[in-house]
């Protein structure tokens, strides 16, 4: 059988016909389309034709085309472009023909229409100067590609306009057998002369890099991390709608029932550790960094692997769409990390996450987390805590411009005490924790979210 992983980054107006089109293949029995943190509705528009939606760790096609190849659970891969809805004919067949009949490792498509212009004029010139045995690809630069996963776990994929250039080069270093075909005729949007400087760069980086010409500071992995997203700016985007109440839950044992980070100490071997942590007399601030360090290695895969492990509570679906059909935005609010909380997001199709950034390089945990800055108590914090959700909380209703007396919030422990207690409607679910049910204006328990809509406006 076939995945089909399709990165995307603003593509609503096409991704759902792009999604349909792979659909026509027999073999395809599972798309995935990594979004890279959209800011329109391209992961609705995934959804709605079936997808399997996450969200990659950094902003570059590179990542999300490694992300989503190690979260396929396929052998066979497609790797097809977003922005590209127009083809003739099964695409996905022709491009995974030489596969199926073990004549080829990797496959490069070439459309009829001729190559662009950055490769005519920069991508296969320093191909002639420096891998002249890949001249005989009519479109070297193609994104459309198929391989297999065995082959695509041995090479690099550089996050950025480079990586199919690069890919092409590395799986030719490690004696992959490398087939070519033409999927048709393909039409593509005409990038303006900026854009295609920039791609311009990249590409030629990608290419000078594999023939060691740069001298070692100027190697990629010299470089510094990655910068993050600033999540909290793209969690609270303009929305099409203007909400003028708000509802946050509380992740885990609440809209998951059980706790990531517990999982993933079973799954992993670090109960131990964990629990030494948790039970040492620090800041919540200080835990979350300790707790950080026991993911260090684990890639993005993985712990999105431990997440779907865990089973969202059964109605939390409707109970959310119904929240937002009375007007609430509805979101997250979490001590677990915003790449878990966002999965979940996207699974429930809650309006935004917030959570602490656990640092990837490569799609693999470096240990290191970033916390939010509006998490950190400030001269509005109504709390004591150097570190509280109540401080989000309250960042986030200002921003929306919605009063506390139209706020909800759902917690389930120790660290929800202050923003249930903030909130105009509190609410404990299934909590162990008795100073916080003392605080909350209801007391739910049980394994189903309906009594939240009985008594929220």
């Amino acid at each position: 059988m076939v995945t089909v992983i399709i990165p995307a980054l603003n593509e609503e107006k096409t991704i759902g016909q792009v999604i349909r089109q792979a659909k026509r293949n027999e073999l395809v029995d599972e798309i995935i389309v990594v979004d890279d943190m959209s800011g329109d509705n391209t992961i609705a528009e995934a959804k709605k034709e079936g997808a399997r939606v996450i969200t990659s760790t950094h902003v570059g096609k590179g990542d999300s085309m490694r992300e989503g190849m190690l979260m396929a659970r396929n052998e066979i891969l497609v790797f097809l472009e977003a922005d590209t809805p127009s083809f003739e004919e099964d695409f996905v067949g022709k491009l995974t023909a030489p596969l199926i009949a073990n004549e080829a490792d990797f496959v490069k498509s070439y459309s009829e229409r001729q190559s662009g212009r950055i490769a005519e004029i920069l991508g296969k010139p320093l191909l002639e100067v420096f891998f002249p045995q890949l001249l005989k690809y009519k479109q070297p630069l193609s994104g459309m590609i198929a391989g297999r996963k065995s082959i695509f776990q041995k090479v690099e994929f550089d996050n950025d306009y480079g990586v199919d250039i690069g890919l092409l080069i590395d799986l030719h270093q490690v004696r992959a057998r490398i087939a070519e075909v033409c999927i048709g005729e393909v039409e593509n949007d005409r990038q303006p002369l900026h854009v295609l400087g920039r791609m311009a760069k990249q590409i030629a980086n990608a290419i000078f890099k594999r023939v060691n010409i740069f001298d070692s500071s100027h190697r990629e992995e010299e470089q510094p991390p990655h910068l993050m997203r600033e999540q909290v700016e793209f969690a609270l985007k303009e929305m099409v709608r203007q909400p003028k109440k708000m509802i946050v839950f509380d992740m885990d044992h609440i809209l998951l029932q059980g706790s990531f980070i517990r999982a993933a100490a079973e799954r992993f071997g670090f109960t131990r550790e964990l629990n030494d942590i948790l039970s040492q007399p620090k800041s919540n601030y200080i835990k979350t960094q300790k707790i950080a360090r026991l993911l260090e290695g684990r890639t993005f895969a993985e712990l999105i692997h431990v997440v779907e492990s865990i089973p969202l509570i059964g109605d939390a679906v409707h109970v959310i769409r119904e929240l937002q059909v009375k007007g609430y935005v509805c979101g997250i609010i979490s001590d677990s990390y915003h790449a878990i909380a966002n999965h979940v997001k996207n699974l429930l199709g809650l309006d935004f996450t917030l959570g602490n950034e656990l640092e990837f390089q490569k799609s693999v945990a470096t240990g290191e987390v970033k916390i939010p800055s509006q998490l950190l108590k400030d001269r509005f914090s109504q709390c004591d805590h150097d570190h509280c959700k109540s401080n989000m909380f309250q960042y986030i209703l200002h921003r929306f411009g919605i009063s506390l007396a139209d706020s909800v919030a759902v917690g389930d422990s120790e660290n929800d005490i202050c923003m249930v207690k903030m909130a105009g409607t509190g609410i404990s679910f299934n909590s162990q924790t008795p100073s916080l049910d003392e605080v909350a204006d209801y007391v739910f328990r049980g394994d189903s979210l309906k009594p939240v809509l009985e008594v929220v406006r």
